[in-house]
């Protein structure tokens, strides 16, 4: 079971501040579903191959625009993903952005073709995204610049130093990570403040607990990507359907409430193309669980996956 650094016996808190000026609600939104690729429509979301913008744009301008009405404050996207489509639809939906709207967008990924991400940290190619992600988000400055993942080929200290510096030029506000570890986290902090961490986690995928756990020690906000647990604790008449029922939630909601409460660095970013769901994740912002039922879903512990990593 999970020592919770945060009480679980209350409502958590709805706002978070990143870097100690961006206050958000705790529940954003991840754009990367509204992307398409090549064949069928993928069973998952991790196959997508993440590489058109999406058939029915309108809609997806639409679902952007029914985020913003209904409070999200926060909305996360990447230089990767549509090869940098998935930025302009943002711009196009929502600029000019309203003052509280964080647009979180990462960098250090290339994609060669649909069915490869290859870290890239090269310095002059991160400069190079960040000046592209300025112009097809249309800002002067990015709130929040996250490297999309560490290039092992790359010394640590020249791939933040590129950000750093962008930093400096008033071109970034403040520097995120992505799917790190702890000892990376920590190594990162060395070099340059760091302001948020994107990983993958879940009820059913809790490899980061130490990242979290720490992150909420040093101030540093937790954005985890696929929040909404799948697999067999998402199966009907399984532990999450029955906290749902009894919380007057669907299991997503109830999944989300748990993050929730796991830690009050979490700011969760589900990502859907269906405006039915956007409302559903949202809602979660209200379900209240009690001390008992947050434990019966923290001691479900993780399932093993062999899902490929998402992007």
């Amino acid at each position: 079971m999970i020592e919770h650094t945060a009480q679980p016996s209350t409502r958590p808190g709805t706002v978070l501040t990143i870097g100690g000026d961006l206050p958000v609600r705790r529940i954003g939104y991840g754009a990367m579903r509204l992307t398409g690729g090549p064949g069928p429509v993928p069973a998952t979301p991790d196959q997508a191959p993440v590489w058109w913008p999406p058939a029915d744009r309108q809609a997806a301008i639409t679902l952007l625009r029914r985020a913003v009405e209904l409070g999200v404050d926060l909305i996360d996207t990447a230089d990767s993903y549509a090869l940098g489509a998935n930025e302009e639809l943002i711009a196009e939906a929502l600029h000019p952005y309203p003052d509280h709207l964080v647009i979180t967008t990462k960098i250090g990924v290339a994609r060669p073709s649909p069915s490869e991400w290859v870290p890239l940290g090269r310095p002059e190619y991160l400069r190079q995204q960040a000046e592209l992600s300025l112009r097809r988000l249309r800002v002067e400055r990015i709130d929040l610049l996250q490297l999309h993942r560490l290039d092992p080929q790359v010394p640590l200290e020249d791939q933040l130093g590129a950000l750093r510096r962008l930093q400096d030029e008033g071109k970034v506000r403040h520097i995120g990570l992505s799917e790190v570890t702890l000892e990376q986290l920590r190594a990162a902090q060395a070099i340059t403040p760091i302001a948020s961490v994107e990983n993958m986690y879940n009820l059913a995928t809790r490899h980061h607990d130490d990242v979290i756990d720490y992150a909420a020690a040093h101030g540093i906000a937790f954005l985890p990507f696929f929040p909404i647990a799948m697999g067999a604790h998402a199966a009907p008449g399984g532990a999450v359907a029955d906290v749902a029922l009894e919380a007057g939630a669907t299991p997503a909601q109830t999944a989300l409430a748990w993050l929730l409460h796991r830690s009050p660095a979490i700011v969760p970013i589900p990502g859907t193309a269906s405006v039915a769901h956007l409302e559903e994740n949202l809602a979660a912002l209200a379900v209240e669980l009690s001390a008992e039922q947050i434990g019966r879903l923290s001691a479900l512990g993780a399932e093993p996956s062999d899902r490929p990593e998402a992007p």
